[in-house]
């Protein structure tokens, strides 16, 4: 996913909003975005999106359970993210050859996340567990490891997070705010969308 940069996460608010949100970023070429298990709307909305954008990359978010991961694999979602570490749904998806990022922000759980096999994650919640300064030591000492931060990426800090050799991508959740996404602001959405599409252009 080096090349997508930037991961829009939303939370739909019904369940053809994703298809929506989809056609937003197919018209400004991002082509990943992670749909999470927040509302009752998630696996619905990712097998609308699939039909409708069938090559546009979903990751299932906030994934905590097998039940989950079941349903979205079955909606069309072509891999996981977590926003903990949970050896048990790390091996779920592993028996089954499911891509899954558990989130982590400390050393203790890298470590524990690498004794499961895994080397990409996601670092969550990025600015509260230390932002930049702690994404710097934690790749300092894992050379083997890769990171999406997520929670707390903004315009004003995403070029420093990019900037930082081995940071994957990013989660943007400000893409999506819960404001503009209960009242259908689809013009504000899309508005930030292309905003954060025209800044990552020459990376």
């Amino acid at each position: 996913m080096k090349s997508c940069r930037l991961i829009p996460v939303v939370s739909l608010s019904d369940v053809n909003a994703g298809v929506k949100l989809g056609g937003i970023l197919d018209r400004y070429g991002m082509e990943v975005v992670e749909v999470t298990f927040r509302t009752s709307y998630a696996a619905e909305g990712i097998s609308r999106l699939k039909k409708r954008f069938p090559k546009l990359l979903v990751l299932a978010g906030t994934v905590l359970t097998p039940d989950q991961v079941d349903a979205a694999l079955n909606a069309g979602a072509e891999g996981m993210v977590s926003p903990g570490l949970d050896p048990a749904l790390v091996n779920f998806c592993q028996e089954r050859n499911i891509p899954i990022f558990p989130g982590v922000c400390t050393p203790s759980e890298v470590q524990h996340a690498l004794s499961l096999g895994l080397t990409k994650f996601k670092f969550f919640p990025a600015e509260l567990s230390g932002g930049i300064n702690m994404v710097n030591m934690l790749l300092g000492v894992y050379r083997m490891i890769s990171l999406m931060p997520t929670g707390g990426i903004n315009p004003g800090n995403l070029q420093n997070y990019l900037g930082i050799d081995r940071v994957l991508c990013c989660g943007a959740t400000w893409l999506t705010p819960q404001a503009l996404m209960a009242v259908g602001d689809w013009a504000g959405i899309e508005q930030r969308v292309k905003e954060a599409a025209h800044s990552l252009e020459g990376r």
